[in-house]
C-alpha cells in the first residue's frame, strides 16, 4: 500500500509542477506528486490527512550553521537580543554591560569554586563606551577564569585569572591579543590563533564538542522544530572520534535532519587534511554526506576583524585580521581544488572576497572544473564588479542575510556607512547574474530559523525597523527557494533534496499557512508543526 500525504497545497519547488495537493511516498522517496487522481494510479494508497489544513514545501535546508548550536546551550547566554533555548526556556539578553556583570556574577555563584565561567553570544558593538574587557570581567568574576566568546565566534575576553592561567598576561606580541593603554593584554582575543591558547589551557575546544552525540542530537532537535531537513556544519575538525559520531548518530532512524558537515581546513595541514577528507567521503550514509572543506579567511565585520577594502571601517577603526597569512590561504585554495574538494569559502569583507576570487581564478586556470561549485560563504559587501567576476567563475553564493537584522543598524552606523549598506548582503543583484545563491543563519551566531532569513532577505529590515538596501530586495518567492534548492545546490545535494521531485527523499516541512499567500513581513510569524524526513513525521515541539 502506498503512503500518501494530503495538504492544502504543496510548494513543490519544481518548475514543471509548481503546487500540488497530494504526494506519494515509497521506501522514503517521493513516488510522485499530484492531485488525488494521480495517487490513485499506484492502486491501493493510504491517506494520511493530518496535514489536511497544513501547506507543506521541501525540507528547508541550512547551507551554513555551526553543531556549536547543540553545545553552546550548555553555558549562559549572554547576548544582547533575547532569545530561547532548545528546551524552551526564554532568555532576555543583557542590554548594558551591568546586565551582563550581573548575569555573570549569578552565573559564577552557581559554580563549584575553582571550576571556569564560560559564557557565549556577547556582542560589544552594542555597548557604548568602554569596550568590554579584563578589567570589566574581574569587576564581575575575579576568584575564577571566566571566558565570555563573542556573539559573531571570532572573539572572546577573558578575565585576568584566566589570561594568568594560559599564561597570556606574559604575550602581548602575539597577533589577536589586543592589549591596553599600558601594553598589557587586555582580555580580548581575536580570531583562531588567540583563542586556542584559552582552549587548550581549559583542555577542551568548544570547536571540537560538535564531535559529542550529544550535541549532535541536541542540533537535529533545533533543526527540525526550524523545519530543517539538510542541515550543514560548516566548521567541523573531523577528528576519529568526530567521524565515529556523526555516523553512528545519523545511523539512528530516529535521527531528524540529514548532515553534511565541512572539514575545517585550518585544523589540518594541507596533505593531512586532503587525505582525511577524501577517506570520509565513502563513510556517509542516507544522512550523512561528507565532501565539502570549509576555509577561514578574515573574521566579522562588527567584531572589526573582517578585512574591507579602502576606506575600510566608516568609523576608521583599524582594518581586520586574516585567521592564515593570504599566502597560505592561496595555496590552500589551489591545493583543495586540485584535489577535486568543494571549497566552502569564509569572505565577510570585500577585501577577503577580492583574495578568493584571485586564488580562484588562478586555481581554475590551471585546472579547470566545470561543476566545481565552490560557494563563497557570508561575502557581505562584496561589490559589483566582485559579483560579475564570481559569476564568470562559477561560483555559488552564500549570504548571512541575518546580518540584516541583528546588525544592520551598527553597520550603517559604524562599520560601513550608507553607500555600501545599500549592497549588503546584495541578493537581487546576485540574482540578476545568474549566480546560484543562498541565504543562511550562521546559528548561533544568530538563531536557526529559515523562514526568519527569508523574511530578511525580503524585507530587508534592522532591529529598529530601518531598510536598507531596497532595491537588493527578494520576492517571497525567490527567498523560499534560497532555503530550498538553492541551499541544496550549494551542497552538491540537488539532486536528493530541495524540491519536491519524482525519485528525490520525501524531505518536507509543514507550515501552518501558505508563504505564498501570507503578507511578506508575516513571513517570519509562520509556524513549523512538523518535519517529514524520508516519508517519516517528526513533530515539532
Amino acid at each position: 500500500m502506498i503512503q500518501v500525504y494530503e495538504a492544502r497545497k504543496i510548494i513543490t519547488m519544481n518548475p514543471s509542477q509548481p503546487q500540488a495537493t497530494h504526494i506519494a511516498v515509497k521506501e522514503g522517496r517521493i513516488l510522485a506528486v499530484g492531485d488525488l487522481a494521480a495517487m490513485r494510479e499506484f492502486g491501493e494508497i493510504r491517506v494520511d490527512g493530518r496535514f489536511a489544513d497544513c501547506c507543506l514545501m521541501p525540507g528547508f535546508v541550512e547551507g551554513h550553521s555551526h553543531a556549536l548550536e547543540g553545545t553552546m546551550w550548555e553555558y549562559p547566554y549572554l547576548g544582547y537580543f533575547p532569545r530561547r533555548d532548545p528546551a524552551g526556556v526564554h532568555w532576555a539578553g543583557a542590554q548594558s554591560l551591568e546586565a551582563a556583570q550581573a548575569l555573570l556574577r549569578e552565573q559564577a555563584e552557581r559554580l563549584p569554586p575553582g571550576r571556569p565561567l564560560i559564557a557565549w553570544g556577547f556582542d560589544p558593538v552594542y555597548f557604548e563606551g568602554a569596550r568590554l574587557d579584563r578589567l570589566l570581567l574581574d569587576e564581575a568574576v575575579d576568584h575564577l577564569p571566566l571566558v565570555v566568546l563573542h556573539a559573531s565566534l571570532h572573539v572572546m575576553t577573558v578575565n585576568s585569572a584566566m589570561l594568568e592561567l594560559a599564561g597570556l598576561h606574559r604575550h602581548a606580541e602575539i597577533e589577536g591579543i589586543m592589549v591596553g593603554d599600558d601594553g598589557r593584554p587586555n582580555g580580548e582575543l581575536q580570531e583562531m590563533a588567540a583563542m586556542h591558547a584559552i582552549f587548550e589551557t581549559l583542555g577542551m575546544n568548544l570547536f571540537e564538542t560538535v564531535g559529542s552525540p550529544t550535541t549532535l542530537w541536541r542540533y537535529g532537535r533545533v533543526a527540525r522544530n526550524a523545519g530543517v531537513t539538510t542541515i550543514t556544519d560548516l566548521y567541523n575538525p573531523l577528528t576519529d572520534e568526530g567521524i565515529a559520531a556523526l555516523k553512528d548518530v545519523t545511523a539512528d532512524e530516529d535521527f531528524p535532519v540529514r548532515l553534511v558537515p565541512a572539514m575545517a581546513a585550518l585544523a589540518w595541514s594541507v596533505e593531512e587534511g586532503i587525505k582525511r577528507l577524501q577517506g570520509c567521503l565513502e563513510q556517509g550514509n542516507d544522512k550523512l554526506y561528507f565532501g565539502p572543506v570549509k576555509l577561514m579567511t578574515d573574521g566579522s565585520i562588527q567584531g572589526y576583524t573582517a578585512r574591507l577594502k579602502w576606506p575600510h571601517y566608516h568609523d576608521g577603526h583599524a582594518n581586520g585580521i586574516w585567521n592564515a597569512p593570504p599566502e597560505t590561504l592561496w595555496e590552500m585554495v589551489e591545493a583543495y581544488h586540485q584535489a577535486g574538494l568543494q571549497l566552502h569559502i569564509h569572505t565577510n569583507g570585500d577585501e577577503a572576497v577580492e583574495l578568493m576570487l584571485e586564488a580562484l581564478e588562478g586555481a581554475l586556470t590551471f585546472w579547470p572544473k566545470r561543476d566545481h561549485r565552490h560557494t563563497l560563504q557570508h561575502c557581505q559587501v562584496i561589490d559589483h564588479a566582485q559579483l560579475r567576476r564570481a559569476s564568470v567563475q562559477g561560483l555559488c553564493l552564500n549570504m548571512f542575510a541575518n546580518h540584516l537584522y541583528y546588525w544592520g543598524d551598527i553597520h550603517r552606523q559604524r562599520t560601513l556607512g550608507h553607500e555600501r549598506c545599500q549592497r549588503l548582503e546584495p541578493l537581487a543583484s546576485a540574482r540578476r547574474l545568474g549566480i546560484p545563491t543562498a541565504i543562511h543563519s550562521d546559528a548561533p551566531v544568530t538563531p536557526l530559523g529559515p523562514l526568519f532569513t527569508a523574511w530578511c532577505a525580503v524585507m530587508r529590515q534592522t532591529a529598529t525597523g530601518k531598510t536598507l538596501g531596497e532595491h537588493e530586495r527578494l520576492s517571497v518567492a525567490e527567498a523560499l527557494e534560497m532555503i530550498t534548492l538553492g541551499a541544496a545546490y550549494t551542497l552538491r545535494l540537488d539532486h536528493l533534496v530541495g524540491s519536491l521531485e519524482v525519485g528525490k527523499f520525501a524531505d518536507m516541512v509543514a507550515l501552518d499557512c501558505d508563504p505564498l499567500v501570507s503578507p511578506p513581513e508575516a513571513l517570519k510569524e509562520i509556524r513549523v508543526t512538523a518535519t517529514i524526513l524520508g516519508g517519516r513525521v517528526h513533530d515539532a515541539e
